[in-house]
């Protein structure tokens, strides 16, 4: 499949996983997996919670591929406003839903072709980079750099190469670059998916002029806080 090809087909699954997204975060249906799987996600979760928590107190946040806004609660309930950008309208819908609050405004847009908005304190990027082409990596990372004011940094979130994450019907995921991903009712879609280990991204990002960490929750995430190295900024702390 052609690149670009790829790339429609991505949007079109999460278009149409919307409605049983947040099933694969909860691990319901498909993904229930028992509850000491349940018990140990549900654990890292809570450490992405608890170090991002001081993070964006009181930041302007540029939120990528918003998704369902389970993540858009977290950053509206610390943050004095959040820009939630998602290429798919039924994920906005859901999003606007589930928050209904004043300090979030929201935008359509889709990330692969997008000119950045400005002057943000944050980007906060959860579960996108995998789902960005490793031959757009560089690009994705220069519109981010765009996108905040100068100090400004970044908090991502990602999946490691856990086989346990996915569906119990799902493929096995690999280092291919690309999954196969089921809806409940059979439909099946490609879409990007590239794993990265935390000390690979850390170098990965250095290499472009970022500094900070990245880290692993355990079995299931990786997280990190990067900022621009252009000037004078500082690094940001280590965790």
């Amino acid at each position: 499949m052609e690149l670009q090809d790829l790339i429609e087909e991505q949007l079109n699954y999460y278009r149409a996983v919307a409605q049983e997204y947040d099933q694969w975060f909860l691990r319901r249906g498909r993904y229930d997996r028992g509850p000491e799987h349940r018990i140990e996600w549900f654990r890292e979760i809570a450490t992405l919670e608890r170090v991002l928590e001081p993070v964006i107190e009181g930041k302007e946040v540029l939120e990528l591929a918003c998704g369902t806004g389970l993540w858009t609660r977290r950053l509206a309930a610390r943050s004095s406003r959040v820009l939630a950008m998602d290429a798919a309208p039924e994920m906005l819908s859901i999003n606007r839903e589930r928050l209904r609050t004043g300090n979030v405004e929201y935008c359509k847009a889709d990330i692969f072709s997008w000119t950045p908005p400005t002057g943000f304190d944050l980007v906060f990027v959860s579960f996108w980079l995998s789902h960005v082409p490793a031959g757009r990596f560089d690009e994705f990372w220069g519109n981010i750099r765009r996108a905040l004011k100068p100090g400004g940094s970044v908090f991502l979130v990602d999946s490691l190469l856990e086989p346990t994450s996915t569906a119990r019907d799902d493929d096995s995921v690999d280092r291919s670059g690309v999954v196969r991903r089921k809806l409940n009712d059979g439909r099946e879609f490609q879409i990007v998916k590239v794993f990265y280990e935390p000390s690979e991204l850390e170098s990965r990002l250095a290499a472009l002029g970022w500094s900070g960490w990245v880290h692993s929750t355990g079995k299931f995430f990786l997280y990190g806080l990067v900022g621009r190295t252009d000037g004078n900024e500082r690094k940001p702390a280590s965790r």
